[in-house]
């Protein structure tokens, strides 16, 4: 992507609105056709930001790993503008944190990784990582970065909405 096109998208996202259950016009009908071309949404659009759009939009949040509110912010529109996932840390050999987590959930359902999802970043997850990336054609570095969250974000997962109720 061209600086100029990164440019005018970064610009196109930050004057969008936010679109929630309820919301209408142009910019629903916008995410409407994101999300068919996505292959998330399957209803024809109508601009009216109901309780399929919602769930789409949830669903695609979870495959992007966002927090699956609903709710279209700007992480959600640059995620959708850019087909991959927004603001994920590097990981590597000694991280520790939920996203690490994440990453080894997604390679077990990939079946790279038969370990703990323990959220340590081990030698096991280093390895699982590895195999991955060189699956996906990616440098095998064994560092979860954009490139690979990408990748990652790919594998299909199951959704239930209802794991995410408190």
């Amino acid at each position: 992507m061209s600086l100029k096109t990164q440019m005018n998208s970064t610009e196109a996202i930050d004057n969008k609105p936010q679109l929630q259950l309820g919301s209408q016009g142009q910019e629903v009908l916008e995410l409407e056709h994101l999300l068919t071309k996505l292959r998330v949404y399957r209803q024809p659009a109508k601009g009216i930001f109901d309780k399929a759009v919602e769930f789409a939009v949830k669903l695609y949040q979870f495959r992007v790993f966002l927090s699956p509110d609903g709710i279209v912010g700007p992480l959600t529109w640059q995620a959708l503008y850019t087909k991959s996932p927004v603001n994920m840390p590097v990981l590597r050999f000694g991280s520790s944190e939920q996203a690490v987590a994440t990453v080894q959930e997604v390679l077990r359902v990939s079946q790279h990784y038969g370990g703990e999802i323990d959220g340590q970043f081990s030698t096991l997850t280093e390895k699982a990582v590895r195999a991955f990336q060189k699956s996906f054609g990616i440098e095998a570095d064994g560092v979860v970065n954009g490139e690979t969250w990408t990748a990652l974000s790919q594998i299909p997962r199951g959704y239930n909405p209802n794991w995410f109720l408190t």
